[in-house]
Protein backbone atom coordinates (compact mmCIF):
# COMPACT_ATOMS: atom_id res chain seq x y z
CA UNK A 1 0.00 0.00 0.00
CA UNK A 2 1.60 3.52 -1.04
CA UNK A 3 0.00 6.93 0.12
CA UNK A 4 0.03 9.61 -2.78
CA UNK A 5 -0.65 13.15 -2.15
CA UNK A 6 -3.34 14.53 -4.58
CA UNK A 7 -3.98 17.74 -6.38
CA UNK A 8 -6.27 19.01 -9.08
CA UNK A 9 -5.13 20.35 -12.60
CA UNK A 10 -8.28 21.56 -14.42
CA UNK A 11 -10.74 18.93 -13.24
CA UNK A 12 -8.30 16.10 -13.38
CA UNK A 13 -6.95 14.38 -10.07
CA UNK A 14 -2.93 13.91 -9.93
CA UNK A 15 -1.13 12.12 -7.28
CA UNK A 16 2.68 12.12 -6.24
CA UNK A 17 4.00 9.49 -3.64
CA UNK A 18 4.11 10.81 -0.14
CA UNK A 19 7.53 10.22 0.86
CA UNK A 20 8.54 12.84 -2.32
CA UNK A 21 6.15 15.49 -0.89
CA UNK A 22 7.88 18.26 2.30
CA UNK A 23 5.03 20.45 2.21
CA UNK A 24 2.43 22.10 0.22
CA UNK A 25 2.37 25.93 0.57
CA UNK A 26 0.10 28.73 -0.61
CA UNK A 27 1.02 30.38 -3.73
CA UNK A 28 3.29 33.54 -2.63
CA UNK A 29 5.57 36.04 -4.86
CA UNK A 30 7.85 34.72 -7.12
CA UNK A 31 10.68 36.00 -8.67
CA UNK A 32 11.31 35.57 -12.00
CA UNK A 33 14.77 33.95 -13.23
CA UNK A 34 15.71 34.77 -16.81
CA UNK A 35 15.92 32.55 -20.21
CA UNK A 36 14.09 29.84 -18.53
CA UNK A 37 11.39 27.28 -19.83
CA UNK A 38 8.19 29.54 -19.91
CA UNK A 39 6.86 26.59 -17.33
CA UNK A 40 9.65 27.38 -14.89
CA UNK A 41 7.64 30.38 -13.51
CA UNK A 42 11.59 31.62 -11.42
CA UNK A 43 12.05 31.15 -7.24
CA UNK A 44 10.58 31.83 -4.17
CA UNK A 45 11.96 32.30 -0.92
CA UNK A 46 10.40 29.32 1.65
CA UNK A 47 11.91 30.29 5.11
CA UNK A 48 15.15 31.18 4.07
CA UNK A 49 15.46 28.79 1.10
CA UNK A 50 15.44 29.74 -2.18
CA UNK A 51 13.62 27.27 -4.35
CA UNK A 52 12.67 26.61 -8.39
CA UNK A 53 9.09 26.81 -9.01
CA UNK A 54 7.42 25.28 -12.33
CA UNK A 55 3.82 25.71 -13.34
CA UNK A 56 2.38 22.04 -13.73
CA UNK A 57 -0.43 23.31 -16.09
CA UNK A 58 2.20 25.21 -18.25
CA UNK A 59 4.42 22.05 -18.28
CA UNK A 60 1.47 19.67 -19.24
CA UNK A 61 0.47 21.82 -21.93
CA UNK A 62 -2.82 23.12 -20.06
CA UNK A 63 -4.47 26.63 -20.61
CA UNK A 64 -2.76 28.94 -18.45
CA UNK A 65 -4.96 30.54 -15.59
CA UNK A 66 -4.55 33.31 -13.07
CA UNK A 67 -3.68 31.67 -9.78
CA UNK A 68 -6.48 32.24 -6.91
CA UNK A 69 -6.86 31.34 -2.96
CA UNK A 70 -7.21 27.25 -4.08
CA UNK A 71 -3.61 27.70 -5.75
CA UNK A 72 -1.26 25.84 -4.04
CA UNK A 73 2.84 24.86 -4.34
CA UNK A 74 3.74 21.70 -3.55
CA UNK A 75 7.30 21.63 -2.42
CA UNK A 76 8.65 18.09 -3.87
CA UNK A 77 12.10 16.93 -3.05
CA UNK A 78 13.86 14.17 -4.89
CA UNK A 79 17.36 13.13 -5.61
CA UNK A 80 18.72 16.05 -3.55
CA UNK A 81 16.91 18.68 -5.29
CA UNK A 82 13.83 20.51 -4.07
CA UNK A 83 11.21 22.23 -6.28
CA UNK A 84 7.95 23.73 -6.25
CA UNK A 85 4.67 22.43 -8.13
CA UNK A 86 2.20 25.04 -9.12
CA UNK A 87 -0.99 23.39 -9.21
CA UNK A 88 -4.54 24.44 -9.11
CA UNK A 89 -5.72 22.75 -6.02
CA UNK A 90 -4.19 20.22 -3.03
CA UNK A 91 -7.12 18.18 -1.49
CA UNK A 92 -5.73 15.08 0.26
CA UNK A 93 -3.80 11.98 0.78
CA UNK A 94 -4.76 8.86 -0.44
CA UNK A 95 -3.81 5.17 0.49
CA UNK A 96 -3.35 2.82 -2.81
CA UNK A 97 -3.11 -1.01 -3.13
CA UNK A 98 -1.20 -2.19 -5.98
CA UNK A 99 -4.29 -3.87 -7.26
CA UNK A 100 -6.06 -0.06 -7.39
CA UNK A 101 -3.00 0.85 -9.88
CA UNK A 102 -3.02 0.13 -13.36
CA UNK A 103 0.42 0.36 -16.13
CA UNK A 104 -0.42 4.25 -18.00
CA UNK A 105 -2.20 3.59 -21.45
CA UNK A 106 0.38 2.42 -24.31
CA UNK A 107 -0.37 3.28 -28.10
CA UNK A 108 2.07 0.64 -29.56
CA UNK A 109 5.28 0.82 -28.24
CA UNK A 110 5.33 4.63 -27.13
CA UNK A 111 2.95 6.14 -23.54
CA UNK A 112 1.05 8.19 -24.43
CA UNK A 113 1.76 10.28 -21.68
CA UNK A 114 5.25 10.48 -20.51
CA UNK A 115 4.98 12.33 -17.10
CA UNK A 116 2.46 9.68 -15.76
CA UNK A 117 3.46 6.50 -14.02
CA UNK A 118 0.41 4.95 -13.04
CA UNK A 119 -3.28 5.68 -12.93
CA UNK A 120 -4.60 5.12 -9.54
CA UNK A 121 -8.65 3.85 -9.36
CA UNK A 122 -10.39 4.80 -5.83
CA UNK A 123 -13.75 5.71 -4.99
CA UNK A 124 -14.80 5.45 -8.71
CA UNK A 125 -12.26 7.96 -9.79
CA UNK A 126 -9.18 7.98 -11.47
CA UNK A 127 -5.73 9.37 -10.43
CA UNK A 128 -3.15 10.02 -12.51
CA UNK A 129 0.28 9.15 -10.69
CA UNK A 130 2.92 11.23 -11.55
CA UNK A 131 6.65 10.12 -12.89
CA UNK A 132 8.28 13.15 -10.84
CA UNK A 133 11.39 12.06 -13.10
CA UNK A 134 9.91 12.61 -16.00
CA UNK A 135 8.18 15.55 -15.12
CA UNK A 136 11.32 17.56 -13.33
Amino acid sequence: MNQYVLFKLEEESYGIEIEYVKTIEKISNITRVPNTKPYVKGVINLRGEVIPVIDLRERFGLPIRDYNNDTRVVIVSIQDYIIGLIVDSSSEVIYLNDNEVDNPPVVGEVNTVEFIKGIGKKDGKLIMLLNLKKVL
